[in-house]
């Protein structure tokens, strides 16, 4: 007859953020649970944008860039930092889909009056069409999406991935740039991996 297994106790992964009030007993699983959640909801924007960008036959970042200066153009055109920040994209890859969607005829661009290091960028009129036809599909979707969200829990939701936004470019730059990471595989050591384990099993036990 084969020898029993003993059974080895179970692993209790350590708690990924040490906030009090983000914890319900010690455990973070309700914040995991967020995160994922988060996560998953930008996934589902994110296809959403596709959908709409392959209407016109654009990239998922070139249907951004087109829609952002329909909005943001005015009268003169906006600027290459300024459709950047609109769009949440990074300046030189605005730049880059800007030239592509010159080269399609559905923007156009010239020099700043005032800046000579800048560019103002505008929709041509094919560019004002295409911004029309995939209006309504747009709409349909968007009415969808935001359903069952109402004004108070869109504007609650838009100032707190506001923060998320300036919080993860603080914590990048960390990780880039200062200790961050040399600290947190200093407390990643096996020896004090087992004690924060036991210290957790305390808490949650």
């Amino acid at each position: 007859m084969p020898p029993r297994r003993t059974a080895s106790p179970a692993f209790i992964p350590p708690i990924t953020i040490s906030r009090p009030d983000f914890l319900n007993a010690g455990s973070d699983r309700d914040f995991r649970d967020s995160i994922f959640s988060m996560v998953r909801a930008l996934d589902g924007l994110q296809a959403c944008r596709e959908v709409f960008a392959q209407e016109l036959g654009l990239t998922g970042s070139q249907f951004a860039v087109l829609i952002g200066t329909a909005y943001r153009e005015g009268t003169d055109g906006v600027t290459i930092r300024d459709l950047a920040e609109h769009v949440r994209l990074a300046a030189p890859h605005v730049t880059t889909e800007v030239g592509r969607l010159v080269r399609k005829g559905l923007m156009t661009k010239r020099p700043h009056l005032t800046d000579r290091r800048s560019v103002l960028v505008s929709l041509t009129p094919e560019g004002e069409a295409e911004v029309r036809r995939v209006a309504p599909l747009v709409r349909r979707i968007n009415d969808i999406l935001f359903e069952s969200i109402s004004r108070a829990d869109l504007d609650a939701l838009t100032r707190a991935m506001k923060a998320l936004i300036v919080n993860s470019e603080r914590a990048l730059a960390e990780v880039r740039w200062g200790d961050m990471l040399k600290d947190a595989r200093a407390e990643g050591t096996p020896a004090e991996a087992g004690d924060r384990r036991r210290a957790t099993a305390r808490t949650i036990g």
